[in-house]
């Protein structure tokens, strides 16, 4: 057990997957003829028999699926082709033939894991001492693929959890007008950059949700060349400009079914986002954690290239990435397989707080922190001899053993708070004494 572990103390709630959280999917074929002998037999049923099936089709998904004759009628429009222009049909076939083409995925079937905490940009109606925040998670399902969902609640005056009860549904978002990046750029990133994405014309993608629902009911589920296996470990930063005003960043690794890359995501107000892919000789590995401020008029970013050190870069712009340095060696034996962070630096009046993670012998991973000077991040004033977070007893035994993992944490009152994975399965949270740690580091 590590000399530090005393300072945490675990708390409820414990999220674990949920199976029943279903997102309607669009189903396709194996082959494009398939398709076509799947409308035909839809076509041949005659009408009773057409409001037979669509009748079942109601009285088993509607009941998990928001307004199921609206979405099964887009997922029509899209697949109109097998039908044809010149058939009219009736609105009860054309919804019947989108189902046919739908299915549900269970989002967390496998795992709900590698959380990051925010605060949230509503703080009204809270009692003195309280902070409403939002966490980002990784649902994992079917085929492995992973997506964002989101979870809301309030922390107390004592630190105490308290998570919104879920809604019953979930959805994606729609994409917005073609949003070219050239139309809202700043000149900075219109500017051609050398580099592995710099000869490339880019496109931002931006995305919306319906305001109507809540904000645990919206999942980021993974589309486009670069995330279409996967948007994975999300790491949200509230950013806060110059003029005070504020975003919300977050790096996350995009999986196209061979490749991992980092990339960048942004949102006001969790209702609209906008995906950025990332640019620049530095865009590799995973593990990239944004500084929630300029320093010295520039961004600057922790990354991990290589598995075996903490790099640290800073850029005139948030996209584009280059020159890294290494910032910190592995040096413990509960490091010794690999060091990375665990998410943005956070503010203190003692220095930028970071939360490391380390693997060490049998692949038995641990949480430190480490701190760093607020004018001159690339100095690093202290250092935890050990990881104050190692796996319990009973959280040893998941879909990955010996696995403790988090992509961000947060200050409220005088301590820190840190949901974290356990087992790459399920989240949970600890409280730590903010002094207590850092008077810990060397």
């Amino acid at each position: 057990m590590s000399v530090t572990s005393h300072l945490v103390k675990r708390m409820g709630p414990v999220l674990k997957p949920d199976p029943s959280r279903v997102l309607l999917r669009p189903f396709f074929p194996a082959r494009p003829e398939l398709g076509w002998n799947i409308v035909a037999r839809v076509l041949s049923l005659s009408q009773p028999e057409c409001i037979k099936e669509w009748n079942l089709v109601l009285q088993g998904f509607s009941d998990r699926q928001q307004n199921l004759p609206a979405q099964l009628r887009q997922r029509f429009l899209a697949v109109q082709e097998f039908v044809g222009q010149l058939i009219e049909i009736s609105p009860e076939r054309e919804m019947l033939i989108g189902a046919y083409f739908s299915l549900e995925y269970a989002l967390e079937a496998a795992a709900l894991f590698n959380p990051s905490i925010v605060e949230h940009p509503d703080q009204t109606g809270l009692e003195a001492g309280s902070l409403r925040f939002i966490m980002s998670l990784r649902a994992t399902g079917e085929g492995h693929v992973s997506s964002v969902t989101f979870r809301t609640g309030i922390l107390d005056a004592a630190n105490q959890v308290s998570l919104t009860p879920l809604g019953q549904f979930v959805a994606e978002p729609q994409p917005l007008a073609d949003a070219h990046w050239q139309q809202t750029a700043s000149p900075q990133m219109r500017s051609r950059r050398s580099g592995d994405h710099g000869s490339e014309e880019f496109r931002w993608d931006d995305v919306s949700f319906n305001p109507d629902g809540p904000l645990d009911s919206r999942v980021l589920f993974p589309s486009g060349p670069l995330r279409s296996h996967g948007i994975e470990d999300t790491r949200f930063v509230r950013f806060v400009n110059p003029d005070e005003s504020s975003a919300y960043y977050a790096t996350f690794t995009a999986y196209d079914g061979r490749n991992a890359l980092p990339q960048l995501l942004t949102t006001d107000d969790f209702l609209r986002f906008r995906f950025i892919p990332l640019r620049g000789p530095s865009i590799l590995n995973k593990g990239m954690a944004l500084f929630p401020r300029k320093i010295g008029g520039r961004y600057w970013m922790l990354s991990r290239q290589d598995d075996e050190n903490i790099l640290l870069m800073d850029s005139d712009e948030v996209d584009y990435w280059h020159n890294p340095r290494i910032l910190l060696r592995r040096a413990r034996p509960w490091e010794f397989v690999k060091l990375g962070n665990c998410g943005s630096p956070i503010e203190t009046s003692a220095g930028w707080l970071v939360l490391s993670h380390g693997v060490g012998y049998m692949r038995q991973y641990g949480i430190g922190a480490f701190l760093l000077d607020l004018d001159d991040p690339s100095r690093v004033l202290g250092r935890l001899k050990e990881p104050f977070i190692t796996p319990k007893d009973d959280e040893r035994r998941g879909y990955v053993p010996n696995v403790v993992y988090t992509c961000g944490a947060l200050v409220h009152g005088n301590d820190l708070i840190v949901p974290y994975a356990m087992n790459d399965s399920a989240t949970v949270f600890a409280k730590v004494d903010l002094a207590a740690l850092l008077l810990a580091m060397e």
